[in-house]
């Protein structure tokens, strides 16, 4: 049948409400996670966080324990790491071995609760993250009064070092012998204690400044890494602290305990953790900063609890996919799926006002790594990939998802991330090429500067200084064009103003225009090709076809991102940038095709000397870039590529970035993306379910949660120009309830349960003439 009828039979179902409206709102109360056991070590550690701090709580021989992350955190060698580990202890103690206990994350109110009861004596503990203020919170009831011991625990309080694989945690990686640890300050102060660690003159930004021969131009580029300095103070009503600083090893770290102990019992006891993060080279104005957050918390500790609350409210209220809910079954993994997105996407909630982005791998809730890997003996500081590399390649995948969720106010940290960076990516630009234009690297500091150990510092004599020297990441520029088609897509989405990103979208559209044309002009006297258009070579599809010309990503990137600039309101740049635009667009060559097995296929470019990797960037015109799927042309070359292309057969896998489940999405090819997507989102073999991981990256794989979310969406709704396809890659036995949002500030909420859409919303309602609905039709009659 033929979309144009599936949509006036939807229409019809709507205005005369053979659809009936959603009966109750969603909960996600439904999806808490419940244990009744005490965890072994913090590799069974629950997340917890808010605002921009994540926490990886658990209850262990008796004691609370909680790791503390914070987003813009990074050390000298830009390491992430931890703000320090709280441990708590009652005394009665009520989660002694033999009692009650129950460790719960209530999903809807944004917290972990932990409940403990022996002989009469019972407690409650609620640890919640303040998500406007940057303060932890531990409040302690009992049914009878209890003494409270709390410490402060660090493993950097003497200087060290990372060798082997522990080096992996830093900018160093494997092109350092050894890479030093700074210790913390940490001391008794008034009734708390102070803890912090302050980043010397020199970093990792100096040496890889020098290492890639930018020291002319070192004064124009923005370092945020020289004496940043982040930390805060942990106090407790009602409670001292206790001189003698204990001593422990924990895991595979020694470390130091400083303590405070209650006064007297009672049956309420609260713990704060105030923080606090500056780039500050006077510690004075640092410590003056740390004292105004506590002073504007404890003014707003009345009302601090409320605000937060209902933020996770609304964040809940958002949006939603949900799976068999009247067939609750732990043990299905379809049931797994719909629990899973939940948990993930909360994960996510708590860095919506990070200064950085949600790390790909780990994000703030990374444990001990010895519960990764047996033979990784390291701090809890440790993750593989580093802390301060922002891949771009597995990034993006953490954001994507945000769009049809309608979490668009937490882009903003990945947005603002490439606008910090512009500025150092311009200069680098020029100062090795003479030209205008920002190239983004792939491994790419958080000052926007190449990795040191990824760039390579043994290098040829004569070598470009402005490449890395790495045959993965070699002519690998255009994962910038995703984040560019984001803000694009969010401005699509809401309506929102992007003004404040243009000059971003423009520079990184140049860069290709002005360098392609300057790498010909040093082949040839020609800059163009005999049909006018760019000579994109040398290039990269991915990091799998190498040395490859007119690669299929960069050129699917530009013609997506250059058309949508054109489509912008007028407000959008002036008549000679638009004219340029246009221009540049008219010199993006073709996609290139080719036969495989007899079908007609997307070719990942128009040829390219080696193979080397496990993407498939011949179906990135699929996604990211769109330019195949429902209700677009040509969509059976699209799906030919994936039947027939058997390089991409070859490569084909469900782990970590691994992005097959979205394509099968779009491409309508249901019971592949159902299968594809059950194994991206069902249980993790983790006590926490959606602590998936390793797989290329580390634990938590954010980019794995992520690409599972993109999927789920892309099965429920997809949209083509003002059209809304409603269930284009749905199972007909997975019953779902969804809200999600659309282009235009439209949101799509409905129900299909027993092969039946039994409830559909769209708002607002002059969009339900866009809605596209073949299994609608089909249920119905």
């Amino acid at each position: 049948m033929t979309h144009g009828f599936c949509r006036y039979i939807l229409n019809l179902l709507l205005v005369f409400n053979v659809l009936p409206t959603l009966a109750q709102g969603f909960s996600p109360e439904q999806y808490n996670l419940k244990w009744t056991s005490q965890s072994l070590n913090s590799g069974e550690s629950m997340p917890c966080g808010g605002g921009d701090i994540g926490l990886n709580v658990w209850v262990e021989k008796g004691d609370l324990l909680f790791y503390i992350s914070r987003s813009g955190v990074f050390d000298e060698s830009n390491v992430i790491p931890k703000l320090g580990r709280v441990r708590v202890r009652l005394s009665p103690n009520p989660f002694e071995a033999g009692g009650y206990f129950q460790q719960e994350l209530k999903l809807r109110e944004g917290y972990v609760e932990v409940s403990g009861k022996k002989g009469k004596l019972g407690a409650t503990v609620k640890i919640w993250v303040d998500v406007f203020k940057p303060v932890v919170h531990v409040d302690i009831d009992g049914s009878s009064p209890v003494s409270a011991q709390t410490w402060y625990e660090s493993w950097r309080t003497e200087p060290a070092v990372l060798k082997g694989n522990a080096r992996g945690a830093s900018s160093y990686k494997w092109a350092a012998p050894q890479v030093p640890v700074f210790p913390d300050s940490i001391k008794f102060e008034g009734n708390g204690v102070l803890f912090y660690h302050q980043n010397r003159d020199s970093t990792i930004f100096d040496a890889i400044v020098s290492q890639q021969k930018l020291e002319s131009v070192k004064s124009k580029l923005w370092n945020p890494l020289g004496n940043l300095t982040y930390g805060g103070w942990m106090t407790g009503k009602n409670m001292v602290a206790e001189p003698k600083v204990a001593t422990g090893r924990y895991a595979d770290a020694a470390f130091k305990g400083f303590g405070l102990k209650s006064k007297s019992p009672s049956r309420s006891i609260q713990v704060g953790i105030y923080l606090h993060t500056d780039q500050q080279k006077d510690i004075s104005i640092w410590r003056k900063g740390l004292s105004e957050t506590i002073a504007a918390a404890t003014t707003e500790a009345k009302t601090a609890r409320t605000k937060t609350l209902e933020w996770w409210k609304q964040y809940w209220q958002r949006s939603h996919i949900a799976l068999n809910v009247s067939k609750k079954d732990s043990a299905s993994p379809v049931w797994q799926v719909g629990r899973n997105y939940q948990l993930f996407r909360y994960m996510l909630g708590c860095n919506a006002f990070g200064t950085y982005p949600t790390k790909f791998n780990g994000g703030l809730f990374t444990y001990d790594p010895v519960f990764v890997d047996t033979s990784y003996h390291f701090t809890a500081d440790h993750r593989n990939w580093g802390g301060g590399i922002f891949t771009a390649q597995n990034q993006r995948l953490v954001y994507w998802p945000m769009l049809k969720s309608g979490d668009f106010d937490m882009m903003k940290p990945q947005f603002e991330f490439y606008l910090r960076i512009l500025a150092n990516a311009e200069t680098r630009t020029q100062h090795y090429w003479g030209h205008k234009g920002a190239s983004f690297t792939e491994q790419i500091e958080n000052f926007g500067l190449p990795n040191y150990a990824e760039y390579t510092s043994k290098r040829p004599a004569g070598y470009d200084p402005g490449m890395e020297y790495n045959k993965w990441l070699e002519y690998l520029w255009d994962t910038s064009l995703e984040f560019c088609l984001m803000i694009l897509d969010q401005q699509h989405f809401t309506g929102a103003d992007i003004s404040r990103y243009l000059p971003l979208i423009e520079s990184c559209v140049v860069f290709f225009d002005e360098h392609y044309q300057y790498l010909a002009a040093q082949r040839s006297a020609a800059k163009l090709d005999q049909n006018g258009h760019l000579v994109l070579f040398p290039g990269s599809a991915a990091e799998t076809y190498k040395m490859a010309y007119n690669s299929t990503t960069t050129v699917a990137g530009l013609q997506t991102v250059l058309a949508r600039m054109l489509t912008l309101p007028s407000q959008y740049g002036n008549e000679a940038q638009r004219k340029y635009w246009r221009e540049m667009l008219s010199r993006i060559p073709p996609l290139s095709f080719r036969e495989m097995r007899g079908h007609r296929t997307i070719a990942p470019a128009r040829a390219w000397e080696r193979i080397q990797n496990t993407e498939i960037p011949q179906l990135y015109p699929v996604f990211p870039y769109g330019i195949y799927g429902i209700g677009k042309p040509d969509l059976e070359t699209a799906v030919n590529t994936w039947k027939y292309d058997t390089e991409a057969i070859k490569n084909r896998n469900h782990t970590s970035w691994h992005q097959d489940n979205i394509f099968c999405a779009r491409l309508g090819l249901t019971e592949e993306a159902a299968g594809l997507t059950i194994r991206k989102l069902q249980d993790s073999g983790r006590r926490f379910p959606a602590f998936w991981g390793p797989g290329h990256d580390w634990v938590p794989d954010h980019n794995w949660g992520g690409s599972g979310m993109v999927g789920m969406q892309e099965m429920l709704m997809q949209t083509s120009g003002d059209s809304i396809y409603i269930l284009p890659a749905w199972p007909d036995d997975w019953d779902v309830q969804f809200k999600l949002h659309a282009p235009k500030n439209t949101t799509v909420e409905g129900e299909w349960k027993a092969g039946k859409m039994v409830n559909l919303k769209v708002t607002p309602e002059r969009r339900k003439g866009d809605v596209i609905c073949s299994k609608c039709e089909v249920s119905r009659f």
